[in-house]
């Protein structure tokens, strides 16, 4: 869901520039607000796909703004991470009871922050196809369980890289994952890969499909996707 449109409520510029960076790097399109209030009437305004909620904000804080967007019909629905220095027990507590899908305590990683929030879109997206459940795109064909891929009919030997590339594509057909989030999908979050890397085994992948190769297609600037 790299179009997605998320809202960053943060006080501190720094802080705030550093989130807008690295989502808007991902893809994300990124409306800032530096108070609760304002996050609150922009919400309101034009309901985003997400709200990154900073806890601790001058004026409305971060809990009522929470639970001002739970108890709006037109935002109740709308998945809320809250961000916070405030990491207690008692704190998580009472942001996940007030209804925030998730939570992410500061100093937190740039490539740690973009995989919980591609996460949380895709978990409020609707249910995944099963993961051993065999996929079938466009006369490309996926086993899970038996680790095998086959291009009408005809299997097609890929090194398991290659397979969970595909894999993990194929379970969203036409959502658009940036490099960065396919390495932390496939490889595990902080795996030293780089993003070159990805388009060298996509590459890789698209020879051994021959004709069906272009059912992984580049959006440029972004990342990857299947084709729907």
């Amino acid at each position: 869901m790299a179009e997605a449109r998320i809202l960053v409520v943060e006080d501190e510029p720094d802080i705030l520039e550093l989130i807008r960076y690295n989502l808007e790097k991902g893809g994300y399109r990124v409306t800032p607000a530096a108070t609760g209030e304002a996050g609150l009437a922009l919400c309101r305004e034009a309901p985003p796909d997400m709200v990154v909620l900073d806890l601790m904000l001058p004026g409305l804080d971060g809990l009522s703004v929470a639970r001002a967007l739970k108890r709006t019909p037109a935002t109740q629905n709308v998945p809320v991470m809250m961000v916070t220095a405030r990491g207690t027990e008692a704190d998580i507590v009472a942001g996940l009871n007030l209804g925030a899908d998730d939570y992410m305590v500061k100093p937190f990683s740039p490539a740690v922050l973009l995989a919980r929030v591609a996460a949380l879109l895709r978990r409020v997206g609707g249910p995944e196809p099963g993961p051993e459940q065999p996929l079938a795109v466009h006369g490309v064909t996926i086993h899970p369980g038996r680790h095998r891929v086959e291009v009408d009919g005809e299997a097609v030997p890929l090194t398991p890289t290659e397979f969970r590339i595909l894999h993990f594509l194929a379970r969203r057909p036409g959502w658009v994952f940036t490099r960065h989030q396919i390495v932390d999908a496939v490889m595990g979050i902080g795996h030293p890969v780089t993003e070159r890397s990805v388009d060298v085994q996509v590459a890789a992948l698209r020879k051994k499909l021959g004709a069906a190769g272009d059912v992984v297609e580049t959006v440029r600037g972004v990342g990857y996707r299947v084709r729907e």
